[in-house]
């Protein structure tokens, strides 16, 4: 019989692998899909099915503070756009590495908004994590390009998505939370296709928000898109099942497998092979990460 701990690393790989099956998938689309249509179709049906499943099993939950749900909602929604960006314009892997920063963004802001204590290993892991993005990013001219910024502020994103849900998990049916992303996840990108009628020449760094809207129908993109709303539905149910197994810690540092699974896909679709200071900045994040999950 498979231990518990067992099947919820096992769980855990499995999400992982689909996770970054999800990146790979996404940067497909994204030669035919600008990023925003990506969020746009991606997040419509996730709505479609978070909604089926309420109507069949209504939440018990009452809620309550609609506020973080809406903020929740908003932190959400932004990271999955700047983390669509960036897989559309770096590689792969260092797109997915750049977004797994947030649990060392999520250390710094439960020490400032949580006042929880940070211990001499979460510094050290916050300061590995630090060179990681360094040398990842390569800023040798004293500057970085706007997509590893976009990277690296979509992982920022993503830790204030989940510092929020620390908030309100105990009063939100787990549909409903999700429903909060994918809902602003699908309001703002329509917010911005109207914009863009009126928004003709943005700046360069934010010219990806206003590339308008189009409709496709070659049958091959909306199977993807089925494919891709089917699998992230997957992912996150393996991840939840993998926490309800083992403890967090250890799922935790599990979950940076996706970034090899992300390297083989990316490499497949015709990244870069990582050189040895990205492969090195991204052992250094790791590490970070296993710190920090290792501290708590």
């Amino acid at each position: 019989m498979i231990k518990n701990m067992d099947r919820g690393i096992l769980f855990m790989l499995l999400s992982a692998l689909i996770s970054a099956l999800n990146g790979a998938v996404a940067k497909i689309l994204s030669e035919d899909f600008s990023t925003l249509e990506i969020v746009f179709y991606r997040n419509l049906l996730g709505v479609v099915i978070v909604l089926y499943t309420l109507k069949h099993t209504p939440p018990i939950l009452t809620g309550g503070k609609f506020h973080l749900l809406f903020l929740r909602g908003v932190f959400g929604a932004s990271a999955m756009v700047l983390f669509f960006y960036t897989i559309t314009v770096i590689p792969l892997g260092e797109a997915i590495t750049l977004n797994k920063t947030s649990p060392l963004f999520v250390s710094i802001l439960a020490f400032y908004l949580m006042k929880e204590h940070l211990s001499k290993k979460a510094m050290l892991a916050l300061g590995l994590g630090f060179v990681g993005v360094i040398l990842i990013t390569k800023p040798w001219g004293l500057s970085i390009s706007y997509a590893h910024f976009y990277g690296i502020l979509g992982g920022f994103f993503a830790a204030a998505a989940y510092a929020t849900i620390k908030k309100i998990k105990g009063i939100y049916d787990t549909r409903v939370i999700m429903l909060s992303f994918m809902g602003v996840g699908t309001l703002f990108p329509a917010l911005l296709f109207l914009l863009s009628f009126w928004v003709t020449n943005p700046p360069e760094a934010l010219k990806f928000l206003f590339t308008g809207f189009s409709w496709h129908s070659e049958l091959y993109i909306w199977i993807l898109i089925g494919f891709m709303a089917i699998i992230s539905t997957l992912s996150q149910y393996f991840l939840t099942k993998a926490y309800s197994f083992s403890k967090a810690s250890i799922i935790g540092v599990i979950s940076y497998t996706n970034i090899p699974f992300a390297i083989g896909f990316g490499w497949m679709l015709g990244d870069a092979f990582p050189d040895f200071w990205t492969f090195t900045g991204i052992g250094l994040i790791v590490l970070g990460g296993v710190l920090v999950s290792r501290s708590k």
